[in-house]
């Protein structure tokens, strides 16, 4: 506080404030801090426990952050620096003591329980999520091959860790350049499987739009460099003027796009094409041939090669198949890159090469397919293959736009909100079951095998089947239980087969009297109309004798007419009698009806006699 005073007045008094401190950054890494750190992740590293059960304790010992769970920048930037110390003197120790790196202790070894607890750590979000990624590179920087492929086994089986979207974000610029770095340290001829491996995981770890794995300007690699024999050498007994053909065909499929810039670089190529093929067609390769030259143990199939290019092989090559194989396959990319979708007329061949090019793919693959083993096989494979390639080749040219999709997320209900109804299923079971008949309903109505109508012998085959004892049908499973089978077939065959309709009520069997005759095997058949036969001579018998009688009696006593005429009473007996009928209250069935007309019939045929 100062003060100060003027002549006649009063005093004047200034309060000066001293400024007060600002919270003190945390301290950058010192050497007491990241020796601390190691020393607590050291002596947890051996424990045989998961990593959940001590991870976040030991990094809150070892930290003390201002959060109790989650480290903030300065903090994460220690905790990596002490981390990747420790990590450098693990390998360090390692090496000395001739050890694996990843089994450098018999209880599991010290770095993967590192590398497990950091990653723990970052999977909960107590740890910056680059950190695992960082360790990672540094471990496979300080690795030898041998060891790199251990370090990499490890990566292999935290794939789904690490693919998470919290550590995928952070990490995934890391791990593409550590497995670019990997793959450059590999021999494409020696290490081709663990090549292989590292490609497989590149393409499960990173999504399938991610752009920094693709060619997208469609660049060759000319830089594959085929160098062989430009001048023939002293006592080389084989034709060098196709040994130079065939070679020279290299320099084309290693840069397709330059040879169709101009017309003599693709006539170059035709001709020397054709001349290789020519010479595949004049020396077919046999059976035992493509057998002996079979690779089929597991490890020489795993095997890459690049051929060797010395004129004195020349004659061993063109008899493997795998060789004559590699060749035409080429060939067939070539053709593909030419007729690539999407291309602009300017970039297009003329269609005087487009014919050439038809040709000389149909040519290759005729001698595809006749190279043993399993040539109409490897064909298909390969047209399979290149079939799909063009869908990739469409979607590079239209800016290799995403096509994943995430999954949709339920939006759960608020209390308060309106629930919606449920819904009820319509119709019913044979409603279902005509809605499915066609792909589209309208076509299920046109069809013309919907409107077919049976036969009469046709319908009832099944129901006749049932009546036959031989076939062991039991009586459940009989189809005169199933009532609109039954009805359609008595409609049926009310318009079509009115006899058959007629003995339905006239047997009194029920509905297999219906069935027609000829569909019965001859007991059944004996044993169901049996009765009907007796029935019908029993009516007409009882019938025919009152009528019979009365003719008689005019026969004998009256003379008739030689016109067959009767006289008045016999017609008024007639007509009584007809009246008697007509009257009579009972019902009679169609057949007791017919019956009495044929008698009727009979009568008259007695009463009109000659006369003498």
């Amino acid at each position: 506080m100062a003060e100060a005073t003027t002549s006649g007045g009063p005093a004047l008094r200034i309060l000066l404030r001293q400024p007060t401190k600002d919270p003190s950054p945390i301290p950058v890494s010192s050497h007491a801090d990241r020796d601390r750190i190691i020393a607590v992740f050291t002596n947890v590293l051996m424990k045989d426990e998961p990593p959940e059960n001590f991870a976040l304790r030991t990094m809150q010992e070892a930290m003390k952050p201002q959060k109790q769970t989650v480290l903030v920048q300065d903090e994460n930037q220690l905790l990596e620096n002490a981390l990747r110390s420790l990590l450098q003197g693990l390998v360090s120790s390692a090496i000395q003591s001739g050890q694996r790196m990843m089994q450098c202790n018999p209880d599991g070894g010290q770095i993967p329980n590192l590398l497990d607890i950091v990653l723990y750590l970052c999977e909960k979000g107590h740890v910056e999520g680059g950190v695992i990624f960082q360790l990672l590179e540094d471990l496979t920087e300080m690795s030898t091959i041998k060891d790199c492929k251990e370090v990499f086994a490890y990566i292999e089986s935290k794939q789904d860790v690490l693919g998470k979207q919290e550590l995928f974000s952070r990490g995934k610029l890391v791990m593409l350049r550590t497995c670019n770095q990997l793959l450059r340290r590999l021999s494409k001829a020696n290490d081709v499987v663990f090549c292989g491996r590292i490609l497989m995981f590149l393409a499960h770890f990173f999504p399938l739009s991610e752009r920094s794995a693709l060619n997208i300007k469609g660049v060759f690699n000319t830089s594959n460099e085929t160098k062989y024999e430009k001048e023939a050498p002293d006592g080389v007994p084989i034709d060098f003027k196709f040994y130079k053909t065939l070679w020279s065909l290299q320099e084309h499929f290693s840069n397709p796009a330059q040879t169709t810039l101009t017309q003599p670089k693709w006539q170059k190529f035709a001709g020397n094409l054709a001349v290789v093929l020519d010479t595949f067609e004049a020396q077919p390769l046999t059976e035992d041939e493509g057998k002996a030259n079979n690779l089929e143990q597991e490890e020489e199939a795993a095997f890459s090669i690049k051929y060797l290019t010395s004129s004195n092989l020349m004659g061993l090559e063109l008899k493997d198949p795998s060789f004559r194989r590699h060749i035409l396959l080429q060939c067939l990319i070539l053709f593909d890159y030419l007729k690539a979708p999407g291309k602009s007329e300017k970039d297009s061949p003329p269609e005087s090469m487009k014919e050439e090019i038809k040709s000389c793919e149909e040519r290759v693959k005729r001698l595809l397919e006749i190279i043993p083993p399993k040539g109409k096989e490897f064909l298909q494979s390969v047209e399979h293959i290149l079939e799909r390639e063009k869908n990739w080749v469409w979607w590079k040219r239209d800016g290799c736009l995403p096509f994943e999709k995430q999954p949709s997320e339920k939006k759960p209900i608020q209390d308060g909100g309106r629930k919606r109804k449920p819904r009820w299923r319509l119709g019913n079971k044979e409603l279902a079951q005509l809605w499915k008949w066609a792909d589209q309903n309208p076509n299920a109505l046109t069809d013309p095998e919907r409107v077919t109508m049976p036969s009469i012998n046709e319908y009832w085959k099944p129901l006749a089947e049932d009546m036959d004892p031989t076939s062991g049908i039991e009586a459940e499973y009989h189809h005169k239980n199933n009532r609109v089978y039954c009805w359609k077939g008595l409609r049926f065959s009310a318009k079509q087969d009115l006899e058959s309709f007629c003995r339905y009520s006239e047997l009194g069997i029920g509905i297999e009297g219906v069935v027609p005759p000829e569909l019965l095997p001859s007991d059944v058949r004996t044993k169901l109309h049996a009765r009907n036969s007796e029935k019908n001579k029993r009516a007409k018998k009882e019938e025919t004798k009152g009528p019979t009688t009365q003719a008689e009696e005019p026969q004998v006593a009256t003379p008739i007419e030689a016109d067959g005429g009767g006289s008045a009473g016999e017609l008024e007996e007639g007509e009584a009698l007809m009246d008697s009928d007509t009257t009579e209250p009972q019902k009679q069935s169609p057949t007791e009806v017919e019956s009495r007309e044929e008698a009727e019939t009979d009568i008259e045929g007695n009463i009109k006699v000659e006369v003498v």
